[in-house]
């Protein structure tokens, strides 16, 4: 990994604020993500599942968390098993965990090699009542390809039908939501990473210039900073192509006289930070532009003062509607046509309940726009903002926003 590491403690913690919502004599089991395959024996980056990480901080293939916080045998409460090495995965692979790293990294005291988790966990299974499974049910997943997980559950539930299985889902979504200190420290990282990056660009950015450029140069600026780089597909929109939402091309060639749209930030520790800002191809925003650019902000202002602790994501989403501009609601978000915010965290549209009441610990985005097509201009702007007891705090607080000192950067 390229991050430093991470304490212990969060992890630890993580898994005793887990304990309390279990059920009487409950095991819980949580799989590493698979690597994908492409083609021939080509394969994809590895990304680790970010629930098993939530709770061990083990960013490794193939590693298996089981949680028994019940279990007679205090040993057998805490079980962390990993794929073992050889000199053949050393030479090819490179390092994996050692059971003492593994420790280290996790605060599990009981570290195994997967080849134990047979007779291990048929050992287990027959001591616990209840049974935690993990799912993705994130309300926008689309899942057409059969993961680590729902192999294992089909197998668990073949070779042990007569349990009481139970989804981890909830929980997961429950407990991710509050951010601990720790994490609220990757994340603010994460975004320091990319303020670095937005800095960059802004002396970079020219007519003529492509989109794929400018993400190389966002690319070098996190990677060179400990990242492992983007926290999501780069959005790179220049002109008409900030019209559309998910533009993911960035092939094109940044005119005199357009508007950039840069939806684009760095990932730490798996942690991700979420930017948008709006940049003027030639440095400096036509009156039209600059009217629009200014009535987004006013919107991302007022919203950002609505995210505190009791408001509610409809309710919260409803008041901003409110807050654009009378031709937008009297057409029907015709040119405001998604959310303003959503959690954010292990991942970038991190899991939560909507219907549960804001509290302190949880970290959000703050993204209005307004689009305009027959204008060829659309104009976002987003910030992330944790919110506390006594009010909330922007984690971008230091990129640059306004658009004098945008302009005044590009022309420095």
């Amino acid at each position: 990994m390229k991050y430093l590491p991470i304490p212990q403690t969060l992890f630890t913690t993580n898994r005793q604020r887990l304990y309390k919502h279990l059920k009487p004599n409950s095991l819980v089991v949580l799989n590493s993500n698979d690597i994908m395959p492409t083609n021939a024996d080509g394969t994809m980056p590895f990304r680790q599942n970010s629930d098993i990480l939530y709770f061990s901080g083990i960013d490794q293939e193939e590693s298996i968390l089981v949680l028994f916080p019940d279990a007679p045998d205090a040993k057998m409460r805490e079980i962390l098993f990993l794929r073992e090495t050889n000199e053949h995965i050393a030479i090819w692979e490179g390092h994996k965990y050692t059971k003492d790293e593994a420790t280290a990294a996790s605060g599990i005291a009981n570290i195994q090699w997967l080849s134990e988790f047979p007779v291990v966990f048929n050992t287990l299974m027959g001591l616990c009542e209840n049974v935690y499974l993990n799912t993705n049910e994130h309300a926008r997943a689309v899942v057409e390809v059969e993961t680590r997980d729902a192999r294992f559950i089909k197998w668990c539930k073949n070779a042990f039908p007569l349990h009481t299985y139970q989804r981890l889902t909830p929980l997961m979504h429950y407990l991710r939501a509050t951010k601990m200190p720790e994490e609220v420290a990757l994340i603010q990282t994460a975004c320091n990473i990319t303020e670095k990056g937005f800095r960059r660009l802004l002396g970079f950015v020219k007519p003529n210039v492509t989109e794929y450029e400018i993400e190389a140069e966002l690319i070098h600026e996190f990677i060179r900073n400990r990242s492992k780089g983007f926290a999501y597909t780069p959005i790179i929109a220049s002109g008409a192509n900030a019209c559309v939402l998910h533009y993911i091309d960035n092939n094109q060639v940044c005119k005199a006289g357009e508007v950039i749209l840069l939806d684009v930030a760095a990932e730490y520790g798996n942690y991700a930070s979420d930017l948008t800002r709006c940049v003027p191809v030639s440095g400096k925003f036509t009156a039209r532009q600059r009217a629009v650019y200014d009535a987004v902000l006013r919107v991302m202002k007022g919203a950002t003062n609505m995210l505190k602790v009791g408001n509610v994501l409809d309710e919260y989403h409803k008041a901003v509607g409110e807050l654009m501009t009378p031709e937008d609601k009297k057409k029907k978000k015709k040119y405001f046509m998604h959310g303003t915010s959503h959690h954010l965290g292990l991942d970038v549209h991190d899991v939560g309940n909507r219907y549960r009441k804001f509290e302190a610990g949880f970290v959000f985005t703050c993204e209005p726009g307004i689009y305009i097509p027959e204008e060829g201009l659309g104009i976002r702007l987003e910030n992330d903002i944790l919110i506390t007891e006594t009010g909330n705090i922007d984690l971008m607080a230091n990129i640059p926003l306004e658009a004098e000192e945008i302009e005044a950067l590009m022309n420095a």
